[in-house]
């Protein structure tokens, strides 16, 4: 249950607090588990773009993970979370069960869908699928949505169920095929359409400062590209979810 601490903590970050309860779980993929929460109020998951606080436990103590919200009823939430790894929220997904609470603290995040843009450009690893779609559903016709995203494995693609009225390209590569960056050289062999065009980047920390580069060479403009680093090789993410961005 969310505490006066988590009240106040969240008032202090313009956010709020309450308690969710697991409605559903499953594999979705072989690295993303899907959970369904209840909540009284969705407006805890903000606008596509927005993420989410998760009180989870690390096995001393209770810690905060941010996942970004992939679909929103009245009275649910839906998350995708990345397995594969051994951090405490991978664990709490993975365990979860039908009735547990947990604590979210949201909205959280600054990144939101540029509305002036003709096509959106979403770059990532497969943990970022459900901000992607759930950004790509708010885009209005006949505006453009191409995703380049780079999975753990083929079976870990999950194709967009509901973008109607847009085009949308989808382009997946294989994290283990050769090569110096399988990401970049995708993006590389990928043509800009024509008209104003926004990068939104969601993924390893020094993979998507990778990405920004090449983007600004090919001359989009820095304030076209939003970027969210939300895990880094190597780390564990600090206490409130964010990772270690020290050199």
């Amino acid at each position: 249950m969310a505490t006066p601490e988590d009240a106040a903590f969240a008032a202090k970050l313009g956010a709020q607090a309450l308690t969710a309860t697991v409605r559903s779980t499953r594999p979705l993929t072989p690295h993303l588990h899907e959970l369904v929460l209840d909540v009284q109020d969705p407006a805890v998951a903000g606008v596509p773009g927005n993420d989410i606080m998760v009180s989870v436990s690390n096995g001393e103590r209770f810690v905060r993970r941010r996942y970004s919200v992939r679909d929103v009823s009245a009275d649910s939430l839906t998350l995708w979370i990345r397995q594969g790894h051994d951090g405490p929220g991978a664990a709490w997904a993975a365990q979860a069960q039908v009735g547990d609470a947990t604590t979210l603290i949201g909205p959280r995040g600054k990144i939101v869908l540029d509305p002036l843009a003709d096509w959106h450009l979403f770059v990532g690893d497969e943990a970022s699928l459900s901000a992607f779609y759930r950004l790509a559903e708010s885009i209005d016709p006949p505006g453009q949505a191409i995703f380049i995203l780079v999975l753990s494995e083929p079976d870990d693609f999950v194709p967009p169920a509901s973008i109607d009225g847009i085009g949308y390209t989808a382009i997946f590569v294989d994290r283990n095929i050769a090569g110096n960056s399988p990401l970049l050289d995708a993006l590389a062999a990928f043509e800009f359409p024509l008209g104003d065009g926004h990068a939104y980047l969601f993924g390893e920390f020094s993979e998507m400062r990778q990405v920004q580069a090449a983007l600004l060479d090919r001359g989009l403009a820095t304030d076209a590209i939003s970027l969210k680093a939300f895990w880094r090789r190597g780390r564990e993410n600090r206490d409130h979810g964010e990772p270690d961005k020290e050199v």
